[in-house]
C-alpha cells in the first residue's frame, strides 16, 4: 500500500512543521529492522483475532503462523507480546457485542486531503467506537493522550461508520507491550470533529509544501533531519547554552538544556551518519577525509589455533576461557521470558539503578537515596 504524502503517523510532525510533508520525500525512507520486526508482529496478531473471530480457518491460520515464525526476526517472545495484544482486543470486543473490524483503512481525507491510514483493530458497540493500535516498538514509549494519529484515524472511523452506527463517543487505546503497557483516550466524536476542524488549514499548508519550518523533538524521525536548517539552528542554541560554564546558568537554562540534551546528540548522530555516506558516495567535506576506522585482531580458525597452541605445550584450561553462563537477554531468548521468570526467578536479582534525572512526567517513582540504602542494608542483614 502507498503512503499518504500526510500519513497519520507522522502527522504530530506535519501539524509542528508543515513543510516538512514534501521536504522529507525528497529522501529515502530507510525502515530498519525495528520497522521490519514491528511489520512482522502486526501480521501475527492478525492472525490471532481473525482466527479468533472465525474469519480464518484452523489451517490457514498456522500456514501463516509458521510463515512468520520462519522469519528470521520472529523470536516466542514475540508470540508472547502479540498474544497480550490479542487478547486484550478479545477481551473489548467481547464486551462491546458489536462489530469488530481488524486492519481496517480509514480514510480522513475530509480533513486532511488524500488521507488515509489502517485502524489495527476497529470496535463499535455500546455507544462507543473504539480504535486499538499496536505500537511493537520498544525504544520510545506512546501515549494515547494527545495521540493526534489516533485521534485522525477516529475522524476517518466517524466519517465512515458514523451514518452506519450510532455511537457520540471513540475511545483510542495504544498497547505497547514492551513499552508502558496500555493508554486510552477518551474523546466526543464532537470534539473530535471541532479538533479536525482546527487543524484543517494547516493540513493544506502542509500538502502544499507551504507554512514555516519549526523544529522541536517531533524531527526525530524526520527524513530530513540531517540537512534541515531550522533544526540546526534551533540545536546550535541549545548548544550555546550546553557550552557555557554550567556554574552561569539558571536552574531554567539547565533544566532547558536538560530537557532537550538528547535530542541534540541524535541530531549530531544524524549529521554524523549523512556526513559519512556522502563521504562514501564520493562528496569531500572541507577539512575532512575518510579513513579506515581502528578494528581488532580476531583469529580466523579456533580449532586451527587451539591445534597449533597445543603442538607448542599449552593445555586446553590456559588455551580456552573458563565456562560461563549465557546473559539474561540471550536465555530468556531462548527458553521465553516467561519460562525464564518460572525455572529462574529464584536465583535472579535486580540491583538499583543508578540515579538518573529524566523529566517529571517519567511513570517510574522519585528516587529515595534514604529508602535506597535502608533496602540494601536490610539485604546485607539477611544474607
Amino acid at each position: 500500500m502507498a503512503h499518504a504524502i500526510l500519513s497519520a503517523s507522522s502527522s504530530k510532525r506535519w501539524l509542528s512543521c508543515p513543510p516538512s510533508a514534501r521536504l522529507e520525500r525528497k529522501f529515502p525512507d530507510k525502515a530498519g529492522e525495528a520497522a521490519r520486526e514491528g511489520t512482522l508482529a502486526h501480521a501475527l496478531a492478525e492472525i490471532g483475532i481473525k482466527h479468533w473471530l472465525g474469519e480464518l480457518s484452523d489451517a490457514a491460520a498456522k500456514k501463516q503462523r509458521a510463515q512468520i515464525e520462519a522469519d528470521d526476526l520472529y523470536n516466542p517472545d514475540m508470540a508472547d507480546y502479540v498474544q497480550e495484544y490479542v487478547d486484550i482486543c478479545i477481551e473489548k470486543i467481547t464486551a462491546a457485542a458489536g462489530t469488530a473490524l481488524v486492519e481496517e483503512k480509514l480514510n480522513f481525507g475530509r480533513w486532511v486531503k488524500d488521507g488515509f491510514g489502517t485502524g489495527d483493530m476497529v470496535i463499535i458497540g455500546n455507544g462507543v467506537l473504539e480504535i486499538v493500535d499496536l505500537k511493537y516498538g520498544k525504544g520510545v514509549p506512546v501515549s494515547a493522550e494527545s495521540n493526534t494519529q489516533m485521534q485522525l484515524y477516529a475522524l476517518g472511523a466517524i466519517d465512515q461508520y458514523g451514518y452506519i452506527y450510532d455511537f457520540d463517543h471513540v475511545r483510542m487505546s495504544i498497547f505497547q507491550p514492551r513499552n508502558g503497557g496500555l493508554s486510552t483516550q477518551l474523546m466526543s466524536v464532537a470534539e473530535l470533529l471541532a479538533w479536525g476542524k482546527s487543524i484543517k488549514p494547516i493540513a493544506e499548508l502542509a500538502y502544499e509544501g507551504k507554512g514555516e519550518f519549526k523544529a522541536g523533538d517531533h524531527c526525530r524521525f524526520c527524513r530530513a533531519a540531517a540537512q534541515c536548517k531550522a533544526l540546526s539552528e534551533y540545536n546550535m542554541e541549545i548548544a550555546k547554552l550546553e557550552f557555557r560554564d554550567a556554574d552561569l546558568l539558571t536552574d531554567d537554562e539547565v533544566s532547558f538544556v536538560l530537557e532537550h540534551v538528547d535530542g541534540l546528540v541524535r541530531y549530531a548522530e544524524k549529521i554524523k551518519t549523512f556526513a559519512l555516506e556522502e563521504a562514501l558516495n564520493g562528496h569531500r567535506w572541507p577539512g575532512f577525509k575518510v579513513v579506515e576506522g581502528r578494528s581488532n585482531r580476531k583469529i580466523t580458525d579456533e580449532a586451527a589455533a587451539a591445534k597449533i597452541l597445543r603442538g607448542a605445550g599449552y593445555s586446553d584450561d590456559a588455551i580456552y576461557k573458563p565456562l560461563e553462563i549465557q546473559t539474561i537477554t540471550a536465555l530468556e531468548k531462548l527458553i521465553t521470558k516467561k519460562k525464564f521468570g518460572e525455572l529462574l526467578g529464584s536465583v535472579v536479582e535486580k540491583p538499583p539503578g543508578k540515579p538518573t534525572l529524566v523529566p517529571e512526567e517519567d511513570k517510574r517513582p522519585e528516587y529515595d537515596p534514604v529508602q535506597s540504602e535502608f533496602e540494601v542494608m536490610e539485604e546485607d542483614n539477611n544474607e
